[in-house]
């Protein structure tokens, strides 16, 4: 039997992969624009920077993290996630004593042991984007319009954005009490009882129905707001609406990780069912402090790229509308041997220029040669055979319409852009 991929691993293989490939340059473009750079880090870290970072009562940590000791003792976790990760590099490489704020974006894989299903996988892809070193919450704003510019630019329109406020070490002790108080009253399970001591804000994050139920009545933490995170909040809030992006007030939104301060959102889609959030992010503006470094506002987001995939497909499907990749836009048909090495320098030479261009390997005959033409989704054939070459001409045939006309050789490839520019 061949070997298969480990069990919740995604995969993307052609042509679904080009929706991969289009979910992660639209964030990528869309962070480009407002002058984030990218930068590359590290895959496993030491275990310590997630169990200090992003916090021990979290189910991230405390049940679903890949950790093992290499051959040298050390003890190393896949990343569960990007932020920590990213702000380490940024403080190792001394980022944060340069112009601030550094504005970064990354992508890749992620890991965590979770029970497989749609939109939830135990290697899963992420687009990450980190703002460090500014508290202004115009850069709150530009994080969450990059994205929403991002999710406009695929088409996806069933989706909301949910807006909340964490408080800070002024306000939020105070709110912590508060719901420590009203969670102690109600009837939980031990581990639930034991999170409610070690960080009570987790357990409004519980999706089991029964506790969702008991938690309709708990106090928000937006009731408890001091004036300055209630001020940044509103101005957060006020900014949104200057900039078009309607939002949800989401006062029991929290996030699945400790480090959230302040702004949260999250981005919610219609049509996902049970895993229907594809992106969130928040303020962390403690995390450099519980990692070592220096005090350093913070915020970011990550998105799920195989969750927006599944939207995209969604969407596109309850619209009727067929997904199709990025098409070859000529492809090449040598008439013979001889014919190869012509074929293979126009393609090249259109490739070079910006249009996609393939061509028929092998000895394959004119029907098989055309009939490949067709199913790569190029709107011109080129054939090039031996009557060709001694004419130095080639033959071009419009796949569409069936017309067929002889071209100059050295006047191909602009004969072809200039064709394509016109479609």
């Amino acid at each position: 039997m061949a070997f298969q991929a480990p069990k919740g691993v995604s995969e993307y293989v052609p042509p679904r992969s080009a929706l991969f490939e289009e979910a992660r340059e639209a964030f990528a473009t869309s962070a480009r624009r407002a002058c984030y750079g990218a930068v590359e880090t590290a895959v496993f870290e030491d275990t310590a920077l997630f169990v200090r970072g992003v916090g021990e009562s979290s189910d991230v940590v405390s049940k679903e993290m890949y950790s093992f000791a290499d051959r040298g003792g050390r003890e190393i976790t896949l990343r569960p996630e990007f932020t920590a990760g990213v702000l380490r590099s940024l403080l190792e490489h001394n980022l944060h004593k340069g112009a601030l704020p550094v504005k970064v974006w990354t992508s890749g894989p992620a890991f965590r042991y979770e029970r497989p299903q749609a939109g939830r996988y135990r290697q899963f892809y992420q687009f990450d984007l980190e703002a460090i070193g500014t508290e202004d919450p115009a850069v709150d704003a530009e994080t969450i319009a990059v994205a929403w510019d991002a999710y406009q630019s695929l088409g996806l329109r069933q989706y909301t954005l949910l807006l909340n406020s964490l408080g800070d070490k002024t306000c939020r002790p105070v709110y912590r009490e508060a719901l420590q108080k009203f969670l102690r009253a109600l009837d939980l399970d031990e581990e639930t009882r034991q999170r409610i001591e070690i960080n009570p804000l987790r357990v409004l994050d519980d999706k089991r129905p029964d506790v969702r139920a008991q938690l309709a009545n708990a106090p928000v933490m937006t009731d408890y707001l001091c004036a300055e995170c209630k001020a940044h909040y509103d101005t957060v809030r006020a900014l949104l609406d200057d900039l078009g992006i309607p939002f949800t007030d989401a006062p029991r939104l929290v996030r699945g990780l400790d480090y959230y301060t302040r702004t949260t959102y999250e981005f919610d889609h219609a049509l996902l069912g049970a895993q229907s959030g594809i992106g969130g992010g928040g303020r962390y503006d403690g995390l450099s402090e519980d990692i070592g470094g220096p005090p350093l506002p913070g915020i970011g987001f990550a998105v799920g790229l195989d969750r927006i995939v599944l939207a995209m497909e969604a969407e596109r499907a309850a619209a009727g509308t067929e997904t199709t990749p990025v098409a070859c836009q000529v492809f090449g048909v040598p008439l013979g041997a001889e014919a190869h090495a012509d074929v293979l320098t126009l393609m090249t030479n259109l490739r070079r220029a910006g249009v996609n261009a393939d061509m028929a390997f092998g000895a394959r005959g004119l029907k098989g040669a055309l009939r490949a033409a067709d199913r790569s989704g190029a709107a011109f054939a080129v054939l090039i055979g031996a009557e060709e070459r001694r004419a130095g001409t080639v033959s071009i045939k419009d796949l569409k319409t069936g017309d067929q006309q002889d071209v100059a050789a050295a006047q191909a490839t602009d004969w072809l852009i200039e064709r394509l520019g016109t479609q």
